[in-house]
């Protein structure tokens, strides 16, 4: 394979439609920091989104232009299809600088094209792109026009080509081969971190062959009444003699996700738990089938609710969210939400996470599916048992 996840024509089919959306909002220039976007967009892929970072589309321009710290220049040779000429690095000496910053060099290069009066989109919601960012960046270009972009290039990238769904549908091998071998590992009085050093490894490692990536969030992991809360990681303490565990983790192959939920019982389960297990599996069920071409987002939502109302239960949060590329610290593509309201259209090659954990006054379950759109429904990306996994 290339140093590139795909091939030039797909780079460029990319572009030429994202920068049609920048013509339809009213752009000449959008800045884009989210490290997900950059790579996206010209192939970039280094840890180096902790410094300030970005790469800027020109509807005149033939390519992205990566904008980063010096240090990481050779990474964009090494990892872009971008000409040298648009690999342009920062000083070293603004690197956490207490007067300067990188974006002063940012707006230097923009008035250097010619652009300082450009309508500039940037993306205000990105995790990376900083007040001190934007300050910096305005103050530089005085002429210029700014606006919120609207996660433009996210919303680009929702509906998924051929190859990406490929490294989904691997990044799902993946993703069950870990959680396989959590569940291996799991048994009373094994220190929980045991359990997620083998998930790391097994992340690591990926199957036959095809190695793994990092993992935009860490295993989750809640023990006990930790389990009627979603985001708590794991402990040194021992897993219980008997008691509920709760795993999140995914499966990232050339940095595309493929999350799951599984629930675990050590010992009998409680009936209520049980019970509860096999609704939640019945809801993702429905959301599924519901999940095809034509559909709208809200209708998936509204498909796991009527199974939850049967049962007299409801969930108040999102069901679940767009996934693909990611990096730290999420795998959600802030797009599309499964929620009422989202009137978005499905689409085949649009992937979600359909996150259908319960969690009540103190304790909970969850049992969740990355899945693919398809005209015939939601096409499961993981294999792994749809059940409470009871483990003796």
């Amino acid at each position: 394979m290339s140093k590139t996840a795909f091939s030039r024509a797909e780079y460029a089919k990319r572009l030429s439609d994202v920068k049609a959306r920048m013509e339809k909002a009213g752009f000449d220039l959008i800045i884009c920091q989210d490290p997900a976007n950059m790579c996206w967009l010209s192939g970039f892929d280094g840890w180096s989104f902790y410094v300030p970072q970005c790469v800027l589309v020109h509807l005149e321009e033939e390519t992205p232009i990566w904008f980063g710290r010096a240090q990481d220049a050779k990474s964009a040779h090494l990892t872009t299809y971008l000409p040298a000429r648009n690999i342009i690095p920062f000083s070293e000496k603004l690197i956490q600088h207490a007067v300067g910053h990188p974006y002063d060099e940012l707006a230097e290069l923009v008035r250097a094209r010619g652009w300082a009066q450009a309508r500039i989109g940037v993306e205000m919601d990105a995790h990376y792109y900083t007040a001190r960012c934007h300050a910096h960046l305005t103050q530089g270009l005085p002429d210029a026009q700014f606006r919120n972009n609207g996660d433009l290039v996210n919303w680009a990238r929702l509906v998924k080509s051929d190859a990406e769904i490929a490294l989904m549908r691997e990044a799902g091998r993946i993703c069950t081969h870990a959680i396989n071998r959590a569940v291996e590992k799991m048994k009373p009085g094994v220190p929980q971190y045991h359990v997620i050093a083998d998930i790391y490894h097994a992340q690591t490692m990926g199957v036959d062959g095809i190695g793994g990536d990092y993992a935009a969030i860490c295993p989750l992991m809640p023990v006990g009444e930790g389990t009627s809360t979603p985001h708590l990681t794991w402990t040194d303490e021992p897993l219980p003699k008997s008691g509920l565990v709760m795993l999140e983790i995914a499966g990232a192959r050339r940095r595309y996700h493929a999350p799951l939920t599984r629930t675990m019982h050590l010992g009998k389960p409680p009936q209520k738990i049980a019970d509860l297990a096999k609704v939640v599996v019945e809801g993702v069920d429905a959301g599924l089938a519901t999940a095809r071409t034509g559909k709208k987002a809200a209708e998936v939502e509204a498909a796991w609710q009527a199974v939850l109302r049967r049962h007299g239960l409801k969930k108040e949060s999102r069901v679940g969210y767009s996934i693909g590329l990611a990096y730290p610290p999420d795998w959600g593509e802030r797009t599309v939400s499964l929620r009422p309201g989202d009137e978005t259209e499905l689409k085949a090659g649009m992937c979600f996470h359909i996150q259908s954990g319960m969690w009540l006054e103190d304790y909970g379950v969850a049992i969740s599916e990355s899945f693919v759109v398809t005209d015939k429904g939601g096409e499961r990306l993981c294999d792994a048992a749809r059940e409470l996994i009871v483990i003796d």
